[in-house]
């Protein structure tokens, strides 16, 4: 159940990159974040949301190792925290960054306690 569980995390930690790589304009928008006069943004957005989540997603099956998913683990830990200090210090939509936020706390949760302890 374990291997499962984790596969899953990644495939939907690919899933989630997808959208940013592949349609940063939507993933902007569902981020409530507005254009400017440059397309940087976009292209922090196929980075940061979009290859790097992709890519780690792909490298943690690839690996297959209990590290690995801990690791992927500690990077969605990462990623509630900013979410949640954000909830704390700008005022977000709440429902939309804590739904966010609490998505990433699972996932943070099931890969490093599931995982922590078979990496020896």
């Amino acid at each position: 159940m374990t291997t499962t569980l984790n596969v899953i995390a990644a495939i939907l930690t690919i899933g989630f990159g997808l959208f940013g790589f592949l349609a940063p304009n939507f993933t902007a928008a569902s981020l409530d974040l507005a254009p400017t006069d440059s397309n940087m943004g976009l292209s922090e957005i196929r980075a940061s949301v979009g290859g790097l989540f992709v890519v780690t997603g792909l490298a943690v099956l690839w690996l297959n190792n209990p590290m690995a998913y801990a690791m992927l683990g500690i990077v969605y830990a990462g990623a509630a925290l900013g979410r949640f200090v954000s909830v704390i210090l700008d005022n977000p939509p709440l429902v939309k960054a804590v739904t966010f936020g609490g998505i990433e706390l699972v996932l943070a949760l099931w890969l490093i306690l599931a995982n922590l302890n078979r990496a020896a």
